[in-house]
């Protein structure tokens, strides 16, 4: 079976439209965030990741009446296509797969009032909660009609959307998959949802905001983004000549079986996955879910130390540009390519690591040569999804 690999990617977040701006927050530890004010509500402002740019027109289309995460998926998947040279593929043989979580919310919340009045909606609303207009607003800019689907499984919908273009391209069903995920949940929605269950922060400051691996500190740090890649074999990139980023070794995701917002505390279902993706490797380190949220964080130390003890380092990048749900494994995998074509591995910010003393923690940029990460993802529907990235 041909290895499955990755040969383009595109990035929108924080502070962040391109591989080298990412590249310099991430060898420079940058802190992108920023405070979301609340005109209503001034007392009720948070830390967040919030991306200036409007995407309202992309290489001169006109995008307006599209969600703001679907906006931002496609500027990041023509960054992504253009870097993999993907119009070497037939259109029908490049599928698009696309991970997200909140979807449209801000236009929803944004038109809810007129859900009532025929005269008041708008004529795109039946697009907007629809949220394959993900998968196919994308296909339509790279120029594709191959197979196409949206994948709704949260915090894990990118990595899931990889484990299933890998599926497709090992099955010889398509010649290049284009996958990854969008978010941009900043709305009441969902800041007050996850202020309900305790698990946003709510810190004016943003260096006590989302800060990973500490028991001083708590909740995790919203944010919006994209994170898009390209997949395909190696034998068709080595054909053309294309320059390969990494490989993915593999990839597993499983859902617990819990109750609504419930998920396993153990952290058992979470080692199964780990320990089933990781193999006989010993990855070069752990590119972290850990994003500030103790039972996710704890969930974290536990399966790096029942796997490696204290053998292997491990960091989160979510102190620097905040947690994007279902984009943010994407994300962390084009963190991790980053730091294996230039030799580092990237710093977790915010954290002295109180508590987690016990297990080897990035606190500053590590300079040296990395041939593996796994990258980890879990959420509070229950799904853990975790994948081996190697070099080539």
């Amino acid at each position: 079976m041909d290895d499955i690999v990755i040969t383009g990617y595109g990035i929108k977040a924080p502070g962040i439209l391109d591989k080298y701006s990412f590249l310099n927050v991430l060898q420079k530890g940058i802190c992108t965030q920023s405070i979301l004010h609340n005109s209503a509500q001034p007392h009720a402002s948070i830390v967040a990741g919030i991306i200036e740019d409007s995407f309202l027109e992309i290489n001169g289309v006109n995008y307006r009446r599209y969600p703001r995460s679907v906006r931002m998926a496609v500027a990041a998947a023509l960054d992504a296509a253009e870097m993999s040279a993907l119009h070497h593929f037939q259109p029908h043989r490049i599928a698009v797969i696309m991970g997200t979580s909140a979807g449209a919310i801000l236009e929803i919340e944004k038109y809810a009032k007129d859900a009532f009045d025929l005269r008041k909606f708008p004529v795109h609303g039946v697009s907007l909660v629809d949220t394959h207009t993900l998968s196919n607003a994308v296909a339509e800019a790279i120029g594709s009609n191959g197979s196409a689907f949206t994948i709704t499984t949260g915090c894990s919908a990118s990595l899931d959307a990889i484990l299933l273009g890998k599926q497709l391209l090992e099955s010889g069903t398509v010649d290049a998959c284009i996958v990854g995920g969008t978010e941009a949940p900043l709305g009441q929605w969902t800041i007050n949802g996850f202020k309900k269950i305790r698990s946003l922060s709510t810190e004016t400051l943003i260096e006590n905001a989302g800060v990973p691996f500490s028991t001083q500190h708590s909740g995790f740090v919203l944010s919006e983004g994209a994170g898009v890649l390209v997949l395909e074999r190696r034998q068709s990139a080595n054909a053309r000549g294309q320059k390969i980023y990494g490989k993915v070794e593999r990839v597993i995701s499983r859902n617990e079986g819990q109750k609504l917002l419930t998920s396993d505390i153990s952290g058992r279902h979470m080692l199964d996955v780990f320990q089933e993706t990781i193999g006989n490797t010993k990855p070069s380190y752990v590119n972290s879910q850990a994003l500030g949220i103790d039972i996710n964080d704890q969930i974290e130390r536990f399966i790096l130390k029942e796997t490696f003890g204290c053998d292997v380092p491990i960091t989160s990048i979510k102190g620097m540009i905040g947690h994007t749900f279902g984009a943010m494994g994407a994300m962390q995998i084009i963190a991790s390519l980053l730091s294996m074509e230039y030799g580092f591995i990237p710093p977790t910010t915010k954290t002295t690591g109180d508590g987690f003393e016990d297990i080897p923690i990035v606190f500053e940029t590590q300079h040296q040569a990395v041939e593996s990460v796994c990258i980890t993802t879990h959420g509070s529907s229950g799904n853990n999804a975790c994948l081996l990235l190697t070099l080539t």
